[in-house]
């Protein structure tokens, strides 16, 4: 006998046995590879978390297509954990996630409402199940993004009302599992000992994803595109200087992976400004979408190593560093 692919690609328990579907039109259709697209084009790197979201849409999509042979009686649960240091892409993730799951019809609306322990804990009594319901509300259809999800759980405070905020989500969860998807998100190990307090909500969370640090190549490869996406760009001079600077800003603390770096490119800007202003005269298109050396050269990660100017490789004072001419640039007027 002969088969026949699929016609409505949201219909339930439709098919029989002789009926076959045509997973590369459902792929097309959904428009999953357009989101993993665009999440590869957002972020650098990350490949261990690009592949588990692949994963998740292809699990996704087949179960799709099981639905319409009336295979699945219950969908999957969808609560997530990222786990990862600051600046890894926990919350571009999320973005894309929920995307994704609009497009294969588990989330009515695919936004994402990100939200920490300042915005779910109260300061007194009564005051904390209220404002866990409204964020759930406004989550509705789409993510609720528990940011250092783990600072809910304060062990042996009894003033904190952080258990209720973690015991009413956990209803939630279980209660609108068909429509809201909670990630949970935080260091890896607090993450793992805030779990381990509270079973409950770890036997709800199916998805754990951790976001491993960046390397350097990375985080320079990132530079380079928030540069490019400002209309900016480093001279040749200035490229082993922003890597220098990118090198030693991994070694100290607080470091926050590609915030850091976007910090970093967002006060050279402004050092580039000042030394432009304080130059005078006119500029031209170079000299305004151009760092140099002395713009990374002069900031608190470089200043140990400008020491020593003898040193191979190191970054020259910031007195006396100095940008190469620029031909579209005229000294300003004498005055007389």
């Amino acid at each position: 006998m002969a088969t026949r692919p699929s016609a409505d690609a949201g219909s339930v328990a439709s098919l029989g046995d002789a009926d076959v579907v045509d997973l590369d039109a459902a792929r097309r259709d959904s428009g999953t590879d357009a989101v993993l697209a665009d999440l590869d084009a957002d972020l650098v790197g990350l490949a261990p978390v690009k592949r588990r979201v692949a994963e998740l849409a292809a699990l996704l999509l087949v179960d799709r297509q099981r639905e319409r042979f009336g295979l699945v009686r219950a969908r999957p649960s969808l609560h997530m954990c990222f786990t990862g240091d600051p600046g890894t892409g926990k919350t571009t993730v999320a973005l894309r996630v929920a995307e994704l799951l609009h497009r294969l019809g588990h989330l009515r609306r695919g936004h994402v409402v990100t939200a920490g322990r300042e915005d779910l804990v109260g300061q007194f009594v009564g005051h904390t199940g209220p404002r866990v319901r409204e964020l759930v509300q406004r989550a509705m259809g789409g993510v609720l993004f528990v940011d250092e999800a783990y600072s809910l759980h304060r062990a042996g405070n009894e003033r904190d009302y952080g258990a209720e905020a973690v015991e009413v989500l956990m209803q939630a969860m279980e209660e609108h599992r068909d429509d809201l998807v909670v990630v949970l998100a935080g260091y890896a190990d607090r993450m793992e000992a805030f779990l381990a307090c509270n079973p409950g909500l770890g036997s709800r969370v199916a998805h754990h994803v951790d976001f491993p640090p960046y390397a350097h190549g990375e985080l320079v490869e990132i530079g380079r595109r928030i540069l490019d996406a400002a209309g900016l760009q480093l001279s040749q001079e200035c490229e082993p200087v922003f890597a220098q600077y990118v090198a030693r800003r991994m070694e100290q603390p607080r470091f926050g992976n590609a915030r850091s770096i976007r910090n970093a490119i967002d006060r050279a800007r402004m050092r580039q400004a000042r030394r432009l202003v304080d130059t005078g005269g006119t500029v031209g298109r170079t000299a305004l979408q151009t760092l140099e050396p002395v713009d990374f050269a002069t900031s608190r990660v470089l200043q140990d190593l400008a020491a020593d100017d003898g040193a191979p490789g190191a970054v020259r004072r910031p007195s006396d560093a100095r940008p190469p001419a620029d031909p579209s640039r005229r000294p300003a007027p004498a005055r007389g």
